[in-house]
């Protein structure tokens, strides 16, 4: 059961990911901390690891298609990515997982407040 509840969420996170470009945190996240009832820690590592090599390398392919990659610009923040996403490691493991679980929600819903009144 706990198969088929992982492949659904990776199933969602998937067509966000390639409908709106979201899935990783949005998605994945959540569903691992409420369905699963991990840890955030471990659910943003979980996630982390998800996207390593896929990265909706199909949903990439698509947009590349169409016309709507900028290559230059995504090596230029890849490199950036992979420098930033080793400073927010380093600086996430000492946060308590209460603590981590609300800054998570607050970033959530400052986004989602720009979005809604923007």
């Amino acid at each position: 059961m706990a198969v088929i509840g992982l492949l659904l969420i990776g199933l969602a996170a998937g067509t966000l990911s390639g409908l709106l470009g979201v899935g990783g945190a949005i998605i994945m996240i959540p569903a691992l901390v409420y369905f699963f009832k991990i840890e955030q820690h471990l659910a943003q590592g979980t996630a982390l690891a998800t996207l390593l090599l896929p990265v909706g390398i199909l949903a990439v392919w698509k947009y590349w298609q169409a016309g709507n990659v900028n290559l230059k610009f995504a090596m230029i923040i890849a490199i950036a990515f992979v420098i930033g996403g080793l400073i927010g490691a380093v600086i996430a493991q000492p946060i308590p997982d209460t603590l981590m679980r609300r800054i998570f929600g607050v970033l959530i819903l400052f986004v989602a407040l720009q979005y809604i009144f923007w």
